[in-house]
């Protein structure tokens, strides 16, 4: 347990009152979906969401403990989220019962049922790095033993045979009967702390310029090397996995790291140049040779003209669940049919890839924007904390794995929306998943390590600064000391 020093304020009542009012805008999704599926609200009604309140207390108990001063925001914004999510997925479950005229599955049952037992094992999955990691710093020496197991684990998919490896498309899964896991969904976080401790350093190194143009600083040919070998990994990523959100993950994790470590624009410059042009590319090579590209073109083309290729059946090249997805999401308008009321099982992939769409058509645009305001917040919260914390490596870890939800975010809501080709990826903790999930409740509990390492205070007086004079007291590994007066 933490030392909190008389007078320093934790805010784990502000984020408990924040975690009761999430839950009760989940109860309320619970029983709206009751209401509009079986024109009554039962007494059961209450029940999954407050065992998903009880999962979320829990881990909150964990962090008033193990991390007093972490930010209060970060957990009820997720816990929203998540419970979504699940009541979602049980409405899902509801409506397929009651069209089969099947009884209604039990708490445990059915994908909303067994993403709440996700929930479970992600939340003790959480607590648990909680405890063991007190120091965010620590992960550093490990730092080439995560670079290596997460090149594996992208890399693990592509060379399994697509029987037990791809889904819609995609190699990115590993499957063994009814189990199946998705090792690239861990990889991001292993990736992360790898460039984060490879960036610090070799900070100094890679923020020399060569030569000046049209006022930006370009680096050394010499000092390329890193950038393009991650950008040939994510080409490889791309044509093997035919997955381009998966390469635009990896690779701009990498970039937008190494730009946050050096503050040269010119690194975002060469990236997208890089990046984009390698897809463009891999798009004419799809369209004259085929082979490993086939797959890449045959999505660029669904999504660059969808309705063209809307044959309304669920065939391969045809662009179904993109129209499908489009339409419930133009026909939930500003506020939706309401919770229960919609459609949504007409949407294929809605558990999943396309979950976004199907709550789109009963939560409406604004309710869209409101799950989009959370998943904001909690980038903003990460990097806040990256801002504040006092060592290069926590700064550089909680920037990217802040940016790696945002983009992850971008890449699935990109697809479905038909503003990039359509992806593999699924939507953070609403997509139903157990290796999703897990991997980012991983994520939020590194945040609130570190956000905990950044708002802690420097010294043992309260925030009055008050008292005997103390010690020059580091901070961190910092370049400078606060010396107190």
């Amino acid at each position: 347990m933490s030392r909190i020093p008389t007078g320093w304020k934790t805010r784990r009542n502000a984020e408990l009152g924040l975690l009761a009012f999430a839950m009760s805008i989940v109860a309320v999704f619970g029983a709206t979906v009751e209401a509009n599926q079986f024109d009554e609200i039962r007494m059961t009604s209450w029940i999954p969401a407050a065992l998903v309140g009880i999962l979320f207390l829990g881990l909150h108990v964990v962090v008033r403990f193990t991390a007093p001063f972490a930010d209060p925001v970060l957990l009820p914004a997720v816990a929203l989220i998540n419970g979504i999510g699940v009541g979602f997925l049980r409405r899902l479950d509801l409506a397929k019962a009651i069209a089969n005229k099947q009884p209604e599955p039990g708490i445990f049952a059915g994908t909303g049922g067994r993403q709440l037992a996700w929930t479970l094992a992600s939340l003790i999955l959480a607590a648990i790095l909680l405890l063991v990691i007190r120091d965010h710093k620590i992960v550093s020496r490990y730092a080439y033993t995560l670079g290596l197991v997460g090149i594996v684990l992208v890399m693990i998919p592509a060379v399994l045979p697509s029987s037990i490896s791809e889904v819609n498309g995609a190699k990115l899964w590993i499957r063994f009967g009814s189990f199946s896991i998705q090792p690239g969904e861990f990889a991001k976080l292993a990736l992360v702390s790898f460039f984060a401790y490879y960036l610090v350093r070799k900070r100094e190194v890679l923020s020399l310029a060569s030569r000046r143009f049209l006022g930006i600083d370009l680096p050394r040919g010499r000092d390329l090397g890193p950038v393009v070998t991650v950008w040939l990994l994510s080409l490889l990523v791309l044509v093997f996995e035919k997955d381009l959100g998966t390469a635009l993950l990896y690779f701009g994790l990498f970039v937008v790291t190494l730009y946050v470590a050096t503050e040269r624009a010119s690194w975002l410059i060469i990236g997208l140049v890089l990046f984009f042009g390698g897809v463009y590319l891999a798009y004419l090579l799809g369209a004259s040779v085929g082979g490993p590209f086939a797959n890449f073109y045959d999505r660029a083309e669904v999504w660059l003209d969808p309705f063209a290729r809307a044959n309304y059946e669920r065939v391969s090249g045809s662009s179904y669940q993109l129209v499908q997805g489009l339409l419930g999401l133009g026909s939930g308008g500003l506020f939706g049919a309401g919770p229960g009321a919609g459609s949504p099982g007409k949407v294929p992939e809605v558990r999943t890839d396309f979950i976004f769409a199907g709550l789109g058509e009963e939560i409406g645009l604004f309710g869209l924007t409101a799950l989009l305001v959370c998943y904001l917040l909690i980038v903003e919260r990460g990097l806040r904390a990256a801002l504040a914390v006092r060592d290069s490596f926590g700064k550089l870890v909680a920037g990217g794995l802040a940016f790696t939800l945002g983009l992850q975010v971008f890449v699935i809501l990109g697809g479905i929306t038909g503003l990039i080709p359509l992806t593999g990826q699924t939507t953070p903790f609403l997509s139903a998943g157990g290796s999703s999930l897990m991997a980012n409740w991983l994520l939020v509990a590194m945040l609130l390590r570190i956000s905990d390492a950044a708002r802690q205070p420097a010294t043992g007086t309260g925030p009055d600064r008050a008292g005997p004079k103390k010690a020059p007291v580091q901070l961190h590994g910092a370049m400078t000391e606060v010396i107190k007066p």
